[in-house]
């Protein structure tokens, strides 16, 4: 089971794809997952309930997206001439409609940038982030100061992610091999992000290239099965899914995802915050994380948005992606949710804490939490 949101014109059940590849039988079902940013996780939930519900023994469930690959789109308008010219049988046919394509139907769309724009606020990703910096203030130096934080995380923790990390054969040679992700910038500095310009407000903005995640290429995956199958198959489990729970938000609004979902899942895994020894929490952008934090610690919040007379508690930098997030190491959006569930995992065993939590805002405005447990 694959969590994956732009999925290839020639593997549009990527899922399948990858379990043959991997030389997973034949006679195994595989299906794709797609809740946008929240992919990954979804299909790691996923295959907790087959899990309890007795459907399934054991499930490799993960994420993953290529980025990089999604192709370009052609307007309706030239969609329709060309797919005009293919209809018409004689040469003379083909030649009056090809004399109408003009210069503007040769301007491709990007994929990538139709997929983050939302359908019915009509803002992309971006854009709900700005939305966010200005609601809850977050000033422009908050935001990079937050982005080398996790640049400088995610250098001192190199050695640390290796752990996680599988070495990948670049195609199509398979000769030149990545070991390490590309993204941490160990020069990075928080002079070069103040000189980087708004790039979704141009004018009035905050958001930056710099203080946002990168759009990169990606994949995580683990093993799922109930604890006694683990020891019958001689495995020591990282952790346990102890709970999970999704919200739904405004779409303009769907970085404060984080805040809406993780009560519910704090509440069906019958914890408090306070109870959380390490999070992570997908940083789509600065400002969303940022806004996260203040609306975690917000009575007001609580009370108006989330209908709760206390709020859901103070977020501790120090147990915050503590080995950096995806703006050093990039948000490959349907894999980010199973590698932050892995990243989160692989940190509790090295600190021996019981509790966790995974959280991010989804696209479309909803919000995903879960908690693990060791």
């Amino acid at each position: 089971m694959i969590g994956n949101v732009g999925s290839p014109a020639d593997a549009t059940n990527i899922a399948r794809v990858v379990a043959l590849e991997a030389g997973i039988p034949r006679r195994v079902p595989a299906y794709t997952v797609n809740r946008n940013c929240a992919s990954g996780i979804e299909a790691i939930a996923e295959a907790a309930r087959l899990i309890v519900s007795g459907a399934a023994k054991v499930v490799v469930a993960g994420g993953a997206e290529s980025m990089s690959r999604l192709p370009l789109l052609f307007s309706e308008e030239a969609s329709s001439l060309f797919g005009g010219i293919a209809r018409r049988k004689s040469l003379a046919e083909r030649a009056a409609l090809a004399v109408q394509f003009r210069p503007r139907h040769f301007a491709p769309v990007a994929a990538i940038e139709v997929g983050l724009t939302d359908p019915l606020c009509g803002l992309n990703m971006g854009e709900t982030a700005e939305v966010l910096a200005k609601e809850w203030k977050v000033s422009r130096e908050a935001q990079d100061e937050f982005a080398l934080r996790s640049h400088r995380l995610a250098n001192a923790a190199r050695e640390r992610l290796r752990a996680e990390t599988v070495p990948v054969y670049v195609a199509p040679e398979f000769e030149e091999v990545v070991s390490e992700d590309v993204g941490p910038r160990a020069e990075q500095s928080i002079e070069a992000l103040a000189r980087l310009s708004p790039f979704f407000d141009r004018r009035y903005g905050t958001v930056t290239p710099g203080n946002s995640c990168g759009i990169t290429d990606g994949a995580a995956a683990c093993l799922v099965m109930a604890a006694d199958r683990a020891r019958e198959l001689g495995y020591a489990p990282l952790g346990h899914v102890r709970a999970y729970a999704t919200a739904g938000i405004e779409p303009e609004r769907m970085g404060l995802g984080p805040a809406y979902a993780t009560p519910l899942a704090l509440d069906q895994a019958h914890l408090r915050f306070a109870d959380v020894d390490l999070i992570e929490m997908n940083e789509a952008f600065a400002a969303q994380v940022i806004a996260n934090e203040a609306a975690f610690a917000s009575k007001r919040f609580a009370a108006e948005k989330l209908g709760r007379s206390s709020p859901i508690g103070e977020i501790r930098r120090e147990i915050l992606n503590v080995n950096g997030g995806a703006i050093a190491l990039g948000h490959p959006v349907g894999a980010t949710g199973a590698r932050l569930v892995l990243a989160l995992l692989y940190e509790m065993r090295r600190r021996g804490v019981k509790f966790g939590l995974v959280t991010l805002c989804v696209g479309g405005g909803q919000g995903a939490a879960m908690v693990l447990e060791r």
